[in-house]
């Protein structure tokens, strides 16, 4: 099966027939917004900064344009009278544990930029996973990059590379944000990348635990931690036991953008057994590692990748690890970056980009170690990363959802807010939210600990989702949260697989290890007005129900298809004929279960 090609981000045409976002030749790019309760609102792009908008008299839009800017994808969202909001109009998003950003596409006329989903070249699959993890006790997640060549030649085998995001990035972001599928889909097209597996996998797995035991801080721990174990316990055998891998070290690499940067540094040098390509961008790692800071080590690895921008707050610490490893006599490549705003997934794509086209190929990756260059000299003037920095940048924040037994408690900061509502599918009319002395917004919802909903807050007239929140709903118009259902992990049991191909609009689960014996049965889902193909999984649930119910044998192998039409000959169920998402998983499973 061949993912086949995702649309271009562009912003939704509505009844009022505008756009929220529109990019001039000049490269320009006008925002609009509308909201007649604003009395202020500003854009907030990572290419101009938080700049504040004017409403049209006219029109009743907020407007601004800014630019020019380079052609690139930038996050962006609107700021309306202090509450952060994401585009209701972009159907693309930045997925985080925190933040909620929309996405902006500015396109190069005069060239293919490395990120392009072009139509001319072959696309690979991308999986959604779930696996037994012993290191976490629980069950984990990851995503799976195959190249186009994975289903045609059926007896080749693959290297791999473990890519991981950064601080409170979910395991999408090198997929969404990052474009890895696109990129190496483009260089495997024109040769310049060989064909490889990566895994995606998330960075912060404390985060999945219904109890988590670091108060909502993004875990920072390196080493023999539970995040590195896992990787190298739980998800490599997961992969090399599902994938056609080549297990060796000379066929597997690991790298990441910031924290997971650091973090695929620390796993690969304490394991130069499997692993002999490490790539860092715009990250740095520990220099306390026993046996590895040692020209011995050069022998270990094909290839030691390191990137940053000089304008990054990570720069200074990133030199001075750079220099360290001069100092000891490793060799690593080294690239600097002026223009890409700093700590930023345009640096992330860039250096990407780069290493993919050195990766499992050893005699480029020499030629490169060969020309390496040392490290820029330290001026005294360099951003370094330091406890200050990070409270400032992660400041701790409040919970929310906070499930209670079967109670929950949604909260929402808003010290300036006159009214906050909490609105949810499940309620006839929103529930008024009570302010506390801080300024934080709540409400108590009994009952729910184990039900799936979407929800949002209604500050002063405005929805906005909930911004702790990292289960955000991939609707079409505006997103909701999701009010994820506390269930109990089902244990060390065999998953499912979700694949999405968004060219053909349409996404498939199957629990099928070999279609040429497949006996089971085939169901068509249809998504609802307001829904896209990843509705029926990320809130509908409908792989975990289906791999519960194959768990416990009450269900054979299935195949799903979730698209606009019906399979022929398929149990179809829509989603329309339902009013929740608990009615339609409801009716999903009685479907799954119906002779």
């Amino acid at each position: 099966m061949a993912l086949a090609i995702s649309p271009i981000c562009k912003a939704q045409v509505q009844a009022n027939d505008f756009k929220s976002t529109i990019v001039g030749d000049d490269g320009k790019v006008t925002f609009l917004y509308k909201n007649d309760n604003a009395k202020k609102v500003f854009v907030d792009v990572q290419f101009a900064g938080k700049q504040e908008m004017t409403k049209d008299a006219k029109t009743g839009l907020w407007t601004v344009t800014l630019g020019p800017c380079a052609p690139d994808m930038y996050p962006y969202h609107f700021e309306v009278d202090g509450i952060s909001i994401m585009d209701p109009l972009c159907e693309q998003y930045f997925p985080n544990e925190g933040f909620k950003n929309s996405l902006l596409e500015v396109p190069c006329k005069d060239k293919a930029l490395a990120h392009d989903i072009r139509t001319d070249v072959e696309h690979g699959c991308i999986h959604y996973v779930n696996y037994w993890s012993k290191s976490l006790n629980y069950t984990n997640n990851a995503i799976v990059y195959l190249p186009p060549s994975y289903y045609k030649e059926q007896q080749k085998r693959y290297p791999v590379f473990y890519l991981i995001s950064g601080t409170t990035d979910t395991e999408e972001v090198y997929y969404k944000v990052g474009r890895v599928n696109y990129i190496l889909d483009n260089l495997i097209a024109e040769g310049k990348a060989k064909d490889m597996i990566v895994v995606l996998p998330y960075g912060n797995p404390y985060k999945l635990l219904p109890q988590m035991p670091t108060n909502g801080m993004p875990m920072m721990g390196f080493g023999q931690d539970v995040f590195s174990n896992d990787i190298i316990n739980d998800l490599m055998p997961y992969v090399e036991s599902h994938y056609r891998t080549i297990n060796n070290s000379d066929n597997r690499a690991i790298g990441g953008f910031s924290r997971g940067g650091n973090q695929g540094l620390s796993v690969g040098l304490h394991n130069l057994d499997k692993f002999s390509y490490l790539c860092s961008y715009s990250s740095f790692t520990s220099t306390d590692i026993p046996d590895v800071y040692t020209e011995a080590t050069n022998a270990k690895l094909h290839l030691f990748w390191l990137g940053v921008g000089t304008d990054d707050f990570l720069y200074g610490n990133a030199r001075d690890y750079m220099e360290f490893l001069d100092n000891h006599g490793i060799r690593s490549v080294k690239e600097y970056t002026h223009d890409k705003f700093g700590h930023t997934w345009m640096n992330a794509k860039y250096f990407l980009d780069h290493t993919l086209q050195l990766l499992f190929n050893p005699e480029a990756a020499e030629e490169a170690m060969k020309n390496a260059k040392p490290a820029l000299a330290k001026t005294g003037q360099e951003q370094q990363f330091t406890p200050g920095v990070m409270a400032r940048l992660f400041p701790r924040q409040i919970i929310s959802p906070e499930f209670k037994n079967n109670d929950v408690v949604y909260n929402f900061k808003a010290p300036e807010a006159k009214e906050v509502l909490f609105e949810s599918e499940l309620l006839a009319e929103p529930l008024a939210m009570l302010r506390d002395s801080d300024g934080v917004w709540s409400v108590t919802i009994p009952d729910v600990a184990m039900t799936t909903f979407k929800y949002c807050f209604v500050v002063d007239g405005t929805k906005t989702a909930d911004p702790v929140n990292m289960y955000l709903s991939p609707d079409r118009g505006f997103k909701y949260s999701i009010s994820m259902a506390q269930t109990k992990d089902l244990g060390n049991v065999e998953h499912g697989i979700v694949q999405y191909n968004y060219g053909m609009e349409e996404a498939i689960y199957t629990n099928t290890s070999d279609f040429k014996k497949f006996k089971g049965d085939y169901i068509s889902l249809i998504p609802g007005k307001d829904d896209t193909i990843e509705s029926w999984f990320k809130v509908g649930r409908a792989d975990d129900i289906a791999d519960r119910l194959f768990a416990e044998g009450k269900i054979k192998e299935v195949f799903i298809c979730v698209g606009k039409e019906p399979l022929p000959r398929s149990k179809t169920l829509r989603a329309d004929d339902y009013k929740t998402w608990k009615e339609r998983s409801a009716a999903f499973e009685q479907l799954l279960m119906r002779k």
